[in-house]
């Protein structure tokens, strides 16, 4: 199985939050996720944070294919980002930052997505029973009264700011969700996606002229 670790490290007045999904066997006939793990902290140092975060992927089961790592950068930036990169952590790290308007771009592994990317991403797996809750999770409930007030946020006006909407609402586990599933759906770097699928990297045969 393969995992996504969603990381939302919060600002002021947030609670960090860490969601791991993992991609079943099923095909129905794409790709369908468990949440399949839900922490959420008091505000702490980014340092005891990511330790958080080496703890959980250690504690994976498939140690085989490395998980990817979604950091929501749209708060702390790239420095913090660029921090857990540096820990070492086993993993594809990718930084997320949240926008508004309908633009996506990358640039390598920093993503610039719009809050109404991560909200349909979201709904349509939701919908089609691609993205599945276990309600003994702790938190679940919480996650599931996060997620309708999340989708309705798709009606914010182009002049409502992504730092007024995150200083207004406390979502940090449906965020740390939705960054996870938006990567593994839409965003995922082709080469993370064949060595956990090969498990090894392509070889290539260049051509000499003779």
């Amino acid at each position: 199985m393969s995992f996504t670790v969603g990381v939302d490290l919060g600002q002021t007045g947030e609670y960090p939050a860490f969601a791991v999904l993992g991609e079943t066997e099923e095909k129905i006939p794409k790709r369908v996720y468990e949440v399949r793990h839900l922490e959420r902290h008091r505000k702490e140092s980014y340092s005891a944070l990511i330790e958080h975060l080496r703890s959980i992927v250690s504690r994976l089961p498939d140690k085989e294919i490395e998980p990817l790592i979604a950091v929501d950068s749209t708060a702390v930036g790239q420095p913090v980002v660029d921090m857990i990169a540096e820990a070492k952590i086993p993993g594809s790290v990718y930084g997320v930052t949240v926008t508004s308007g309908d633009a996506m771009s990358r640039d390598g592994k920093q993503c610039r997505v719009p809050k109404r990317e991560l909200v349909s991403t979201v709904a349509i797996l939701l919908q089609t029973g691609r993205l599945r809750i276990a309600r003994e999770l702790p938190h679940a409930a919480l996650l599931e009264r996060e997620l309708k007030s999340f989708r309705a946020k798709i009606m914010l006006s182009e002049k409502d700011t992504e730092e007024a909407w995150r200083e207004r609402d406390h979502d940090d586990l449906v965020l740390a969700v939705s960054i996870a599933a938006w990567l593994r759906e839409r965003g995922e770097d082709s080469w993370d996606r064949w060595f956990r699928e090969e498990k090894t990297w392509p070889t290539f045969r260049i051509a000499i002229p003779r």
